[in-house]
């Protein structure tokens, strides 16, 4: 809103009213000034706009919201791994979100799967930050360019559910910058999003939207964030000290804001505090007034869109003889089972809950899209709420007992996956994998379909299918995007996303998660997901990034250039050499071979998806930094890139290598301070610190025999600081080593 002749200029605004912008007006909305500043409508949005119906008796709108297209959530978009169709998703996203009068939409939900037993993970696109990154940003780029903004939340560690309004999540630098920021990262420096949404909980002791080192100092002040901070809807516990920390909105309104007038005018609050806070909402609100409004959207084709997503992410994980897809020209007898085909579970619960436009089962399309020849017969074969049905379950045998193939759909019920609460196993209910078993006792060729939005455990029960198609949670286009599937019309084309354990104890966090008395310990560290498997070489039911289609394809022609100082380009040749039309993801990794390992063996550093026509080939070029071999050095306080070899890796899992090259790294010249208190070795793997130092060793005949005698004595002496050998009787005095740490700094 520019202001009028009338209008009361910003800069004229009154601690009053500039106190009363930090709060929102409502649910739903920021605080305005009239003839100065308007207030921004904000509403849910991950995967569907939920604008909340006027005159709603629920006060957050979660079952009563104005009908919009219900895209596949994160879990399922993510395992797209195609950040272009991610970015159509955003910008559908904000086309509906512009017709229904909404400036900011709260979304992507960007953490990290630490655990798979977290009852949001729906919300959430992958165990691994760089792939979370890369989509997320996608989703972002796609909703603001129709103008209106993205809100990436929530910002930190929010890994799980259980207490969440209170737990402290207890890590380690290293970790949270290498594994729960980097995404968070990628998405504020390459893509500006409007809002960044702090998360409910504690980080080692302080709540987010307490916390100034993350809020302001890495948020804003290193990652150059000039967006506004908003809480999570109630998660400002202290106000004052949540805005001098950054936050600049409390959502919903809580408390009033003379407590604010009251800390600037008693001295406790800088004004400038409120100033920045003020001065940003006003920002982001001329940033989102430069757009033109839509009125409407085409739901028919945004419907398709939704269903061309589920389609792209749906996971075939495996596929014995061929038995998929069915020809659906051919004379066959078909027994569809399982409630879920004709109830489908297609999203989560909780506040990202859409009424969708339309909804399909999967049960209906099949009906539609199957030829005259093929005979299609339905038995639920079990209740949605989990109690054993004997009847149902025998009626469904008798079906398959009479049919050529079964389609077995099983998930997880709607009240097992929700915003509030944690998931307490990765089983499947108990009368699904009973009807499973007697399924496959009554027909030869069973066919899985999955309906969950958190990975659940295949170990036990996928003997008994010859084939498994992981549909996640595929929003209301799901039910005709599995048919296209299972009947061939599409090869499968989705990729795992996060590690499928053969059993809970398996995952990494199993032994912290979720954690007791206020307090969750990170102790896997940085090894989540498929950098724990693969770093300890555990069995794992299906590793991060498998996926099966229907064609094959094959790698070739792997070459590295160097482009730069710690810069490579990387590329090789894709060859479809089956008969079917499919899309590959090829995925780079970088891996670093130690005896004894310091960090994961290997990490996704890159991705492409490339559709191919059979006997097409594609080359396939990703660029790698050094940011990509970066580790985080607590010493250092920074990123550090250590002097050495590592491998790049090619292929189509984190255990589906299929093309390697060893590339050599200078490091990018960093050498840690010495001083009085660095061990032997320390100084010894110093470039100065060593010529320094042998060049002493002759007034040191002890520690020059240590040097030459035998290797288990050296050792030991190189894990002795320096200023320790005085003690020892070894010749180095305390006068001298001062002077050693005098000449490295001189040197350096």
């Amino acid at each position: 809103m520019t202001p009028g002749p009338a209008d009361k200029p910003f800069e004229k605004l009154t601690l009053e009213e500039k106190a009363s912008l930090t709060s929102g007006r409502d649910t739903w909305h920021t605080t305005g000034l009239p003839g100065t500043l308007r207030p921004l409508t904000l509403a849910d949005g991950p995967h569907g706009i939920r604008r909340q119906v006027k005159g709603s008796g629920d006060a957050l709108g979660l079952t009563d919201s104005v009908p919009a297209t219900c895209f596949p959530p994160a879990v399922t978009l993510g395992s797209s791994w195609d950040a272009g169709l991610a970015r159509r998703v955003g910008a559908a996203l904000a086309r509906e979100a512009s017709a229904l009068g909404v400036d900011v939409v709260l979304g992507p939900g960007v953490n990290i799967k630490r655990s798979p037993l977290c009852g949001r993970n729906f919300e959430y696109f992958s165990e691994d930050p760089h792939l979370t990154g890369v989509m997320a940003a996608a989703v972002v780029d796609g909703v603001q360019s129709l103008g209106i903004g993205a809100c990436v939340k929530h910002f930190a560690v929010n890994n799980q559910e259980t207490d969440r309004m209170r737990v402290s999540a207890e890590v380690d630098e290293a970790t949270l910058r290498e594994i729960y920021l980097a995404a968070f990262e990628r998405i504020v420096r390459g893509s500006a999003p409007a809002m960044v949404m702090c998360s409910y909980n504690r980080i080692n002791g302080v709540y987010a939207s307490e916390n100034r080192w993350l809020l302001t100092e890495v948020l804003c002040e290193e990652w150059g964030f000039d967006g506004v901070v908003v809480s999570d809807w109630g998660a400002v516990n202290d106000r004052v000290a949540a805005l001098e920390a950054g936050l600049d909105l409390e959502m919903p309104p809580t408390r009033t804001d003379q407590e604010i007038v009251d800390a600037v005018r008693d001295g406790r609050l800088a004004e400038e505090a409120v100033d920045r806070a003020a001065g940003r909402l006003r920002a982001l609100a001329g940033r989102l007034d430069g757009a033109g409004r839509f009125e409407d959207w085409d739901a028919a084709a945004h419907h398709e869109l939704a269903r061309e997503a589920a389609r792209a992410s749906a996971v075939l994980l495996k596929n014995d003889g061929g038995v998929l897809p069915l020809d659906p020209r051919a004379r066959q007898r078909v027994a569809v089972i399982g409630e879920l085909a004709a109830t489908p579970r297609y999203q989560g619960h909780g506040s990202s809950h859409v009424v969708p436009t339309r909804l399909d089962s999967a049960w209906d399309a099949l009906n539609a899209a199957a030829g005259p020849e093929t005979t299609l017969t339905f038995a639920a074969g079990y209740r949605l709420d989990g109690a054993a049905d004997a009847g149902l379950a025998g009626s469904a045998a008798a079906v398959a007992g009479a049919a050529d193939v079964a389609l077995v759909f099983l998930g997880l019920p709607d009240e097992a996956e929700s915003e509030g609460f944690d998931r307490t196993t990765l089983d499947l209910p108990a009368v699904q994998t009973d009807l499973l078993r007697e399924v496959a006792a009554a027909c030869p060729r069973v066919v899985v379909v999955l309906a969950n939005g958190g990975v659940v455990t295949v170990s036990e029960w996928q003997d008994s299918a010859a084939a498994i198609l992981e549909a996640w949670l595929p929003g209301q286009a799901g039910g005709t995007a599995i048919a296209d599937l299972l009947l061939g019309a599409h090869s499968p084309s989705g990729r795992l996303t996060e590690t499928i354990p053969e059993r809970l104890a398996d995952v990494p966090s199993y032994l912290h998660f979720p954690g007791a008395d206020g307090r969750v310990v990170y102790g896997e560290g940085r090894y989540v997901g498929y950098r724990h498997h693969d770093t300890l070489e555990t069995a794992v039911a299906y590793p991060f990034g498998h996926g099966l289609t229907y064609t094959r394809f094959e790698y070739a022609d792997l070459a590295v250039r160097e482009t730069g100082p710690n810069a490579w380009t990387v590329e090789c040749t894709v060859t479809n050499t089956g008969e079917r039309a499919a899309a590959e993801v090829v995925q780079l990794y970088v891996a670093f071979d130690e005896e004894r390992p310091t960090r994961p063996r290997h990490e996704l550093r890159g991705f492409a998806k490339t559709e191919l026509e059979p006997g097409a080939a594609a080359r396939v070029s990703f660029a790698l930094t050094g940011r990509d071999i970066a580790r985080w050095s607590a010493a250092r306080g920074g990123w550090r890139i250590d002097p050495g070899r590592f491998t790049v890796e090619v292929g189509a899992s984190s255990r589906d290598i299929r093309l390697r090259a060893e590339l050599e790294t200078p490091g990018d010249g960093y050498a840690a301070p010495l001083g009085r208190m660095s061990t032997l070795g320390e100084w010894l793997d110093h470039p100065v610190g060593r010529r320094v130092l042998l060049a002493r060793l002759g007034n040191a005949p002890g520690l020059t025999g240590a040097a030459q005698g035998s290797p288990a004595l050296f050792e030991l002496a190189r894990g002795i600081p320096l200023a320790k050998f005085g003690t020892f009787g070894i010749g180095l005095s305390g006068d001298v080593v001062d002077e050693l740490v005098a000449e490295v700094a001189a040197g350096a």
